[in-house]
């Protein structure tokens, strides 16, 4: 064993034998670095470590665990979707790829460090803010943002503290894309459905005394510009014990335009259609309530109800009218969008927009407005919230290609030897330290009948790790 290599093991980052003596084989001439273990970094690993073979890519986290909104962003009720771990796992567990957990860009490490230390540096670490609705009383405590409510029921770290009160009988959720969809399905879900999922215990324990009744899903505009999917719609109609109620003024004129819309489009109106055509025809007694809602903008808050003003459409923007409505709100959570922030002050941040200034994945200078070589970003950093998981495997495979052809015409310089992410005292999770967190959560949850009980105390992890 190298000094080099004796100096890492010593300071803790435990790893197998047989994967010291693969990267001991490798003699990258080309190291990067990846900030942030959600969907898009391990995409862009992969496609990296396919089309590099000289390459070693360093992916650094700050929580101790990977996954991002993976983890911490998928409705527990959709454990489908979180197939996708295991992709990210073999990625993960290729011979040239090392995983850093609970290291922080701009706290343990700066960006400038980082650039020092590899040839490439791409920033992945998503967008952990929500936009707000920006009117007098939003910090009232029955206001929560639908971003937060999620990673409560999710298990993030620091989530646990939320403490939503669900006590009183009717949530609005303002905004109606597909996170606001999950949120208003956990709300009104039969308890035993979810006792199987990966809900944490303290959310369970929380909505076995829910007393919340009705949730009414409110948006700008109409149900032609509705941003759920089909799918979430589906199994919101499909809920046991849950009668959904629409508006049949919302959807006046809407027949016609049907033949014009492409077919997602059509299909999805369609199913409302028939929605509310069929309602009514069924008892719905002891039932509770999904009340979509249509063409209201917020305009008030107050204690137990909010304010919205009635708008119309022009040229598909939403226009405030003099009309207004109440709708009771015990709980009000937001859900009008995420937005990234900026941890460190060497990132060329958009605040307004809420991400990083570039041209396709390559970050531009603040000084010259010019590509900055070498440094990359890719996912919801990059781009604002937009899509579904495959919308960010297809822009983080668009990013990694850059980088590759970026190398391939000289225009990264990667003739000089770099060190690579060196990790002193820190106490660092590597990837077999993660193994040792899901082995523990999965045997945790067996015995409870869940897929796993997550750990949601930072400290708990690291000692689990092993660090």
């Amino acid at each position: 064993m190298g000094s080099n290599v004796l100096s890492i093991w010593r300071r803790g980052l435990h790893t197998s034998p047989t994967r010291w003596q693969v990267i001991q084989g490798v003699t990258p001439t080309k190291r990067i670095c990846i900030v942030g273990a959600g969907p898009a970094g391990f995409y862009a690993a992969q496609h990296l470590l396919k089309k590099l073979e000289d390459c070693v890519v360093d992916v650094v986290e700050k929580l101790p665990v990977p996954f991002g909104l993976v983890r911490f962003g998928v409705a527990p009720d959709h454990p489908e979707v979180k197939n996708v771990i295991n992709t990210f796992t073999k990625t993960a567990e290729h011979p040239r790829l090392r995983y850093f957990g609970n290291v922080s860009l701009g706290e343990d490490v700066s960006l400038k460090e980082l650039r020092e230390r590899y040839h490439a540096v791409l920033l992945t670490y998503g967008a952990d803010q929500d936009r707000k609705l920006e009117l007098e009383n939003e910090q009232l405590g029955n206001v929560i943002s639908a971003r937060r409510f999620v990673a409560w029921y999710n298990g993030l770290p620091g989530a646990e503290q939320l403490a939503p009160d669900l006590s009183g009988q009717d949530v609005t959720i303002v905004g109606q894309g597909n996170v606001a969809v999950d949120v208003a399905r956990i709300l009104l879900s039969k308890l035993d459905a979810l006792k199987t999922t990966d809900t944490t215990e303290y959310a369970l324990e929380a909505l076995s005394r829910s007393q919340v009744e009705r949730v009414q899903l409110v948006g700008r505009r109409g149900p032609l510009q509705a941003a759920f999917t089909i799918k979430e719609l589906r199994e919101m109609l499909k809920l046991p014990n849950v009668d959904t109620r629409w508006r049949s003024d919302d959807f006046a004129g809407i027949d016609p335009q049907l033949e014009k819309l492409q077919r997602p489009r059509k299909r999805l109106t369609e199913l409302m259609l028939k929605s509310l055509k069929d309602q009514g025809k069924s008892s719905a007694a002891g039932f509770k309530q999904f009340l979509p809602i249509f063409l209201r903008a917020p305009k008030a808050i107050t204690q137990g109800e909010m304010e919205f003003s009635v708008t119309e459409l022009q040229q598909e923007a939403a226009v405030a009218t003099s009309i207004t409505e109440r709708l009771p709100s015990d709980l009000v959570l937001r859900s009008i969008g995420y937005k990234s922030s900026c941890v460190d002050a060497g990132i060329n941040f958009d605040d307004r927009r809420g991400h990083v200034r570039n041209t396709f994945g390559r970050v531009i200078q603040e000084s010259t407005g010019k590509v900055d070589p070498g440094l990359y970003v890719a996912g919801w950093l990059g781009t604002g919230p937009t899509g579904v998981i495959l919308t960010t495997m297809s822009g983080a495979f668009a990013v990694a290609k850059n980088i590759c052809d970026d190398i391939a015409v000289n225009a990264l310089d990667t003739s000089s030897e770099k060190p690579g992410f060196e990790a002193d005292d820190k106490r660092v999770v590597t990837w077999d330290g993660w193994k040792r967190i899901d082995n523990f959560e999965s045997q945790v949850g067996k015995a409870k009948g869940k897929p796993r009980e997550k750990i949601f105390n930072i400290e708990e992890m690291l000692r689990v790790a092993g660090v």
